[in-house]
């Protein structure tokens, strides 16, 4: 840290302080998206942290790192978030009448992290304390594990185990003692393990490889073309279709067709797709033919868990407004 640097921003100096905070600004929005699953969340969340740093420099004491004490601020605006947001996925319309799915899970509010804002937080990695490697905690499996955790289990996980902070630490910035982050962490650890196995997460298979590559080509081929079955063949045999915060959720080959088909004849065109990547995982931009017009419109976004080289979760997400943040148009020219 900057002592100059601290001074000036101190007295005011704007240019000071982005200083300060600018290389700490995407692992603190990465932080809160962790806590919070959400992307729009996470950035709101970052903007009332540096809020409240700015305002808060004549009371930071530097007996803690700038590091450590924007973490602190960033973690109880996320969980002050999480008091306030109530019955939030309930405000999402239902689905028309959807096939029977394999089971109805709780609604949770998640949406997919934009790859390109990873970018240089990966090279960063966890502290010696964390158990989760970095590629493993931005995977859409870890974050949609960790919304299922009570809020204060959820911020000390991801301290303590995802960043690496120290437990004396964790209790600081949770204004609470060591054995009450003890406690949470092995609840935490409890509910991550039964829901992220870890033969499970031995499995998953190397980001970008040919195997990959290969995949994501074939998947979007069969969506293309209305190919239900081609795509089947792409996935494991217990392989996942959710739409969050949607609570149905569909397993097996013979449950997601039955989907698949239901939509696709509801839709009466098949989607075009546009790669992209989201929480390290490959990803699409899925757009629908207008009837009307000669484009095809924003429709959703696909995201792809790769597992022993096959596909073992889909996960869909329809909120449109998240377009921009993948760099992928509205509309697309027929």
């Amino acid at each position: 840290m900057s002592q100059n640097a601290l001074s000036r921003a101190r007295a005011g100096e704007e240019d000071a302080f982005r200083q300060l905070i600018d290389p700490y600004r995407r692992e603190l929005q990465l932080h809160c998206y962790r806590i919070l699953g959400s992307l729009q969340d996470a950035e709101d969340a970052l903007q009332e942290t540096l809020l409240a740093a700015w305002r808060g420099l004549d009371g930071f004491e530097e007996r803690a790192s700038v590091r450590a004490w924007l973490y602190r601020i960033a973690t109880n605006r996320c969980l002050n978030a999480l008091r306030g947001r109530g019955r939030r996925p309930q405000e999402v319309p239902s689905m028309v009448e959807p096939p029977e799915p394999t089971r109805i899970a709780e609604p949770m509010w998640l949406e997919p992290y934009p790859d390109v804002l990873l970018e240089g937080v990966a090279d960063k990695g966890p502290g010696p304390e964390a158990r989760y490697e970095t590629s493993e905690s931005v995977g859409l499996a870890f974050v949609a594990a960790l919304q299922h955790l009570p809020p204060r289990q959820r911020a000390a996980v991801v301290l303590r185990d995802v960043l690496g902070f120290d437990r004396s630490e964790v209790a600081q910035m949770l204004d609470s003692t060591q054995a009450s982050v003890k406690g949470a962490l092995q609840r935490a650890r409890a509910t991550l393990d039964e829901r992220l196995p870890p033969g499970r997460r031995e499995r998953a298979s190397m980001p970008r490889s040919g195997r990959e590559r290969e995949l994501v080509g074939l998947f979007a081929a069969a969506v293309g073309r209305g190919d239900t079955e081609g795509l089947i063949s792409l996935l494991t045999d217990d392989a996942w279709l959710t739409m969050p915060p949607e609570p149905y959720e569909y397993q097996g080959a013979l449950a997601i067709a039955r989907f698949l088909d239901d939509r696709a004849a509801r839709r009466g065109a098949n989607l075009r797709l546009v790669p992209t990547r989201a929480n390290a995982q490959p990803a699409f931009g899925c757009y629908l033919p207008d009837p009307q017009a000669p484009i095809a419109r924003a429709y959703g976004l696909m995201v792809l868990t790769l597992t022993d080289e096959r596909i073992s979760a889909i996960t869909w997400f329809s909120e449109r407004s998240l377009f921009p943040h993948f760099g992928l148009p509205r509309t697309l020219a027929e």
